[in-house]
C-alpha cells in the first residue's frame, strides 16, 4: 500500500473538472483515497461495467454505469463565499487547527 499524501479536496467539497472528457462540469466529491491522489466525484467519469447474473447474491445480469476515481489533480475546489473556482491555501488558528483557505478571496473553506 502507497503512502497516503496531501490532498486539497475532501468528502462533500463543490470542485470543478479541469481535464478529461468531463471537463467544466462542477460535482461534488463523493470519497476521497489520499494514499491513490484519487476522488469519485458525482456524475464524473462514467465507466461501463459488464456483470454476469447472480441469483445467490440477488445481482441483475447487464452492463452498469459507475463512477470511477479522477485524479485530484484534475479537480479544483469551489469556494463557498466568492463561488468560483480556487487554489486551496492553509492558515493555522491560534488554538493550533488548520483551516483551508481560499487563496482568491481569502474565505474558509471548511464549514
Amino acid at each position: 500500500m502507497a503512502t497516503p499524501r496531501a490532498v486539497h479536496v475532501r468528502r462533500n467539497d463543490q470542485v470543478v473538472v479541469l481535464a478529461g472528457k468531463d471537463k467544466g462540469r462542477t460535482a461534488r466529491v463523493l470519497r476521497v483515497f489520499p494514499s491513490e491522489g484519487r476522488a469519485i466525484v458525482e456524475g464524473v467519469n462514467f465507466h461501463k461495467k459488464h456483470t454476469r447474473p447472480n441469483p445467490q447474491r440477488n445481482i441483475k445480469g447487464g452492463i452498469l454505469e459507475r463512477e470511477t476515481p479522477i485524479h485530484t489533480s484534475n479537480l479544483m475546489v469551489i469556494c463557498g463565499e466568492c463561488k468560483k473556482p480556487a487554489r486551496v491555501g492553509h492558515q493555522t488558528l491560534e488554538d493550533g487547527r488548520k483551516l483551508r483557505t481560499c487563496r482568491r478571496c481569502g474565505g474558509s473553506l471548511d464549514k
